[in-house]
């Protein structure tokens, strides 16, 4: 797996036990999704177009307590590509151990500016494959 996003675990993203909080992951996981968008799409030219990148679902496996101060690495692959929406599998893993700390399920769709999801198709699909080779 290709692992765009490390991320320092800080004080901050600790709840009371010590370790990294349930919401946090879904942070973790938006930032390696933006920064996987942002290195392929022009995000501006798609919104300039009328499309917009929604998530619909996130179904996320918390496997192992994550310590402040260990350094984690998110990896983003494309799972499936729908008729109208697409599924992407991310995972987070220590940096040392590559051990799994946690991995999700996200569907997302693309809307237009009728707010309805559009087909995955032509220049669309052709978009999220470029994401995923």
């Amino acid at each position: 797996m290709e692992y765009l996003t490390e991320i320092k675990v800080r004080g901050y993203h600790a709840d009371f036990y010590g370790h990294v909080n349930n919401a946090r992951y879904l942070e973790f996981f938006e930032e390696d999704r933006w920064a996987r968008l942002e290195s392929v799409i022009d995000l501006r030219q798609l919104a300039a177009r009328g499309y917009v990148f929604l998530i619909v679902n996130i179904n996320v496996n918390y496997r192992k307590a994550v310590p402040v101060g260990e350094t984690l690495l998110v990896s983003t692959v494309l799972e499936k590509v729908g008729v109208r929406s697409s599924t992407l599998k991310q995972e987070i893993v220590f940096k040392r151990s590559r051990e799994v700390a946690a991995d999700a399920l996200v569907t997302f769709v693309i809307i237009d500016t009728t707010g309805k999801a559009v087909p995955m198709e032509g220049e669309i699909r052709c978009d999220i494959e470029k994401l995923f080779p």
